[in-house]
């Protein structure tokens, strides 16, 4: 149930296992937060939620099925990842390190030595982080140099650099999060970023990243599996009888369907399950180019705008406590740069949304148009068109994105490593046969499909048990 990346991951890992699949999904079109195409003039190709993909091309099992082949092409830009500050300078973040350290000034030898061995080993740091944390290691060593940099907030490991410039990619790669940059682990998250983004880079699909899933419903089809859309399941009786059944659904979505089967202990772990990373999407079509203060921010795929790292971590704390801040952190997207068939002409179409806070019920598109002013004057006198998505309207578009919640989930307290429960198969739902496989289990949020697929194969495991 359900046709994300998430759904099609775990089917094509059923389906190439000897397993009959059918896909279920409740949209007329599949794709969850990996839709794209037009939204405020025609011929402009806009994203509707994922944007850039640095854990999706590096994704081991995207690579294994090899999405290449059923048409998907990666692009990159010249730049990963900005991030301006008000002076008229940018952290700026390319593929080598090298590159990115150099342009650290005092920071570049502790450039290298934050990230340098995380991105040279980070496939193998993959292995172990991006599954359940509670696993038998396969990389002790490179997991324990990890560590104790994972395990520190993000705020004390700002303090390792000196320049506002290192300090603000940090921040800007910490706040992918979507919590406080001062509670334990966050370093982990935004290190791996940007690992990550050294490792891989930070691509986009061409053509937008629905790409992603039509290369996923190829790879389906080829290994027999179907998929049915406007199939709307309510409750267990509009789901057809079956070995085996996967919930790319939320944690409350599957307790709906599943909650009276439920052991207790585990009807109680996803009745706690809190929600509460929204967001308040943006899409503009401008004429010309954004008029970026920094020029490196003119080559940038994605641009994060949170001004220093203080300033950064104050909105987010202000945001957990469901403050709405005039300045709040707004990730901008010119996807365009590195892939200009999403372009009609002179016209470019840019991606945006806000952190704000749960459930935030008002009109945040003049707050992501003040951020971006700020660091590109100018940019109002560009724009041609304006489309928002409210929280309300993102739960709308997808019901997984609960109070706009993108990710499927807090990243706060326990719930971080451990989502949806504490287990040793979190993917279970105590239901003999039925499996959650969303972006509410592990390894959490990110168009990389390795939630689908551990799902699937803990499916596989106990059916093998069964047949036995």
């Amino acid at each position: 149930m359900g046709a994300g990346p998430n759904g099609l991951a775990a089917a094509i890992h059923l389906a190439r296992n000897g397993i009959d699949v059918q896909v279920l999904e409740a949209r007329d079109t599949i794709g969850g937060g990996a839709r794209s195409g037009e939204l405020t003039v025609p011929g402009l190709i806009h994203d509707h939620c994922s944007a850039a993909h640095p854990m999706g091309v590096g994704s081991p099992f995207w690579k294994e099925i090899d999405l290449q082949r059923h048409g998907l092409v990666w692009k990159w830009p010249e730049v990963d990842c900005a991030h301006p500050l008000d002076d008229g300078t940018a952290g700026v973040l390319y593929r080598s390190v090298d590159q990115t350290a150099a342009g650290m000034g005092p920071d570049r030898t502790r450039w290298r030595l934050a990230v340098g061995d995380l991105a040279a080993g980070f496939d193998q740091l993959a292995q172990d982080l991006l599954r359940p944390v509670i696993n038998v290691p396969r990389h002790p060593l490179r997991l324990a140099a990890f560590g104790p940099r994972a395990l520190l907030p993000a705020t004390m490991m700002a303090r390792w650099f000196r320049t506002e410039q290192a300090r603000g990619i940090l921040g800007g790669a910490a706040a992918h999060m979507f919590t406080r940059l001062d509670r334990p682990l966050t370093a982990a998250l935004g290190l791996m970023f940007l690992a990550g983004g050294h490792r891989y880079g930070w691509p986009v699909a061409e053509g937008g990243s629905g790409s992603i899933i039509a290369a996923l419903a190829a790879a389906l089809n080829a290994h027999g599996g179907a998929i049915t859309t406007g199939v709307t399941v309510t409750s267990r009786r509009d789901i057809p009888a079956a070995d085996i059944v996967m919930l790319d659904l939320s944690p409350a979505a599957a307790l709906s369907i599943y909650g009276d089967a439920m052991p207790a202990r585990i009807k109680r772990s996803y009745q706690r399950y809190r929600e509460g990373s929204s967001a308040f999407k943006v899409d503009f079509a401008i004429e010309g180019d954004i008029p970026w203060t920094n020029p490196d921010c003119a080559r940038a795929g994605t641009v994060h705008l949170g001004g220093t790292f203080a300033e950064t971590a104050d909105t987010e704390r202000q945001r957990a406590q469901g403050i709405m801040v005039r300045r709040p952190f707004v990730l901008v997207g010119q996807q365009y740069l590195a892939d200009p068939s999403r372009s009609a002409g002179n016209i470019n179409p840019i991606w945006s949304y806000a952190h704000v806070p749960f459930g935030y019920d008002g009109d945040a598109t003049g707050a992501v148009v003040d951020q971006i002013e700020r660091f590109a004057p100018g940019f109002r006198d560009r724009v041609i068109a304006t489309v928002s998505k409210s929280t309300a309207e993102l739960a709308a578009y997808n019901p997984n994105n609960i109070g706009g919640d993108i990710i499927g989930g807090a990243n706060d307290g326990l719930q971080f490593p451990f989502r949806p429960r504490v287990a040793l198969n979190p993917y279970a739902t105590g239901v003999p046969g039925v499996y959650l496989c969303s972006q509410s289990t592990p390894p959490g949020a990110g168009i990389h499909g390795l939630c689908g697929y551990h799902a699937a194969a803990s499916a596989l495991r106990w059916l093998r048990r069964r047949r036995d």
